[in-house]
């Protein structure tokens, strides 16, 4: 975030540097107001290009094994292009490398997911995913397994066919 507002500020400044120079290119004839209108469009497209290149950048430093599975786009009326292209405010990621099952239930499967947003930190949830039934469950206090694989105390979701996160744990290899 910090490196994105100096690029903001210094985005501006050149903005205001380029029509300086047109100004003395044309001999003075740039109305006054022409230097902040040109350090002002100059910030607004860097923090426009900023909000479209988040997604791609974070992406890419996701570590191996790292599976983007989901991601929001955003649109909003006071950022009127992003009804031309929406832009990925948050994403949904899947540590392959932490599934782990149980040998009595293999359809049972529990891995890491995190949950990425533009302007959070990173936050990481243990998922508990039943592949048989299409359902699963965030693990939190209050779960408890038994030497046979039987889960108690799970608050199981079934969000239906098709769901991105289920269909993404389930075609792990085990």
């Amino acid at each position: 975030m910090f490196y994105e507002m100096v690029a903001t500020l210094v985005s501006g400044f050149a903005g205001a540097g380029v029509v300086l120079l047109l100004n003395k290119i044309s001999g003075g004839r740039l109305p006054k107001w022409a230097m902040p209108v040109g350090a002002g469009l100059a910030m607004i497209i860097t923090t426009i290009a900023n909000e479209y290149a988040w997604y791609e950048r974070t992406r890419a430093t996701l570590p191996e094994g790292m599976e983007v599975v989901q991601t929001v786009e955003n649109k909003a009326m006071y950022r009127p292009w992003t009804y031309v292209k929406p832009f990925t405010e948050r994403f949904i990621a899947l540590d392959e490398a932490s599934l782990r099952t149980h040998e009595a239930r293999p359809a049972m499967r529990l891995v890491d997911v995190y949950f990425f947003g533009r302007w959070s930190a990173p936050e990481k949830m243990v998922m508990l995913t039943d592949c048989d039934a299409g359902k699963r469950a965030p693990l939190i206090d209050g779960v408890s397994f038994d030497a046979d694989g039987e889960i108690s105390g799970v608050d199981w979701f079934a969000p239906g066919e098709g769901d991105s996160l289920v269909t993404a744990i389930c075609k792990l290899e085990v």
